[in-house]
This record gives C-alpha cells, structure tokens and sequence, in this order.
C-alpha cells in the first residue's frame, strides 16, 4: 500500500531544518524536541503516496542531502540519519492507559536514573584538554588547524551580530531581526 510521505518542515528564508516520514497527520505533530512551524505554508510534502520503504529510503536520502547540526554535517535538526522508528504502531487501551500511568507515577529506580542522568559528567583529564582545544576556535571540525587569517576574517564577520529564535526550533545568528515574529536569544 502506498499511505507514506516524506516532509520538510521549512525556516522562513525556506532551507528545511527538520526531515521526516509519516503517515496519516504525523506531518503536523510535535515531535521529540522538533515542532512543526506555525506557518503551515513551511510545512511541505516532499513525496506523497509512497511505500514505507520508498519513505524510508528518501528520508535517508534527503537527510544525507542537507546534513545534520549535531555532526557538523548540514542545516538539520534530524537526531539520526533516517530510516527507522515505528510505523503505523496501534496500541490498545490497555497499554496507553498502563504507558500514561507509567510516566505519571515513575518508579524510584527510574527517578534515580532521571536524576543521575542530570547530574555534571566528570571528564578525565585528556578528554578535558581536548575539549579546551577544540573551543578555542584554533580548530576545525575536522581537526585541521586554522590560519591567523582564517580567523581573523571569521571574526569580522561575526561581528554585531546576534542570535535570534522563532520559538519553532529556528534560530539565526545575524545583525537585525529577521522577522516579526523572531525574538533575541538562541531558545
């Protein structure tokens, strides 16, 4: 049966910063940490009355297309590469109403868990050197060392710029406001 689509959820210059698969209304549904943006008009089909598996395979694709932020590969938010997760899961009342009971009342080992899980990491001295390194602004993310030069543009680039943050996950670093409904501060 072809039921599935792929999306991109747009910012407003329209570069996506979100890509998934779903069915039915998933397109409009706040995932994890990624919400769809007010404006439906930035909420667009990329393919439409597709396989699961041909939504898979693009989602793949079109992730691998743009890059993600959090490995310095692209503009997405995407957490993963793409092509899993459950599809279509039907739960029955029994196991929403115990899966609604279980995040309302956690167990005291999973309230320890929660709160270990907040708690500051203690790094070992060379992971802390490598750290102080990489931030420095010396090196790239691929390692290479950068030039005096190099950086000396880079900060002039950057500067009187600010960011700014549409409340949808979009955020820009730039020297005016880009829009109306944008606000000063990275969240």
């Amino acid at each position: 049966m072809k039921e599935y689509y792929t999306y991109a959820y747009l910012r407003e210059d329209k570069t996506p910063y979100y890509i998934g698969k779903g069915q039915g209304k998933r397109i409009y549904s706040t995932h994890k940490r990624i919400k769809p943006p007010k404006d439906k008009s930035r909420i667009i089909f990329l393919k439409k009355n597709i396989t699961e598996e041909e939504a898979f395979r693009h989602e793949i694709y079109m992730i691998d297309v743009f890059g993600r932020i959090d490995l310095g590969t692209g503009i997405l938010h995407n957490m993963t590469n793409g092509g899993e997760g459950p599809s279509g899961a039907i739960r029955s009342d029994e196991t929403r109403r115990r899966m609604s009971e279980a995040s309302k009342n956690p167990s005291e080992e999973t309230r320890i868990k929660m709160s270990e899980s907040g708690k500051i990491k203690i790094f070992s001295e060379e992971h802390r050197r490598k750290l102080s390194e990489a931030n420095k602004g010396n090196i790239n993310s691929l390692g290479k060392t950068r030039s005096e030069e190099y950086r000396i543009k880079l900060s002039e680039a950057q500067k009187g710029k600010k960011w700014w943050n549409d409340g949808c996950g979009n955020r820009k670093f730039v020297i005016e406001c880009p829009g109306d409904d944008w606000r000063l501060g990275r969240k």
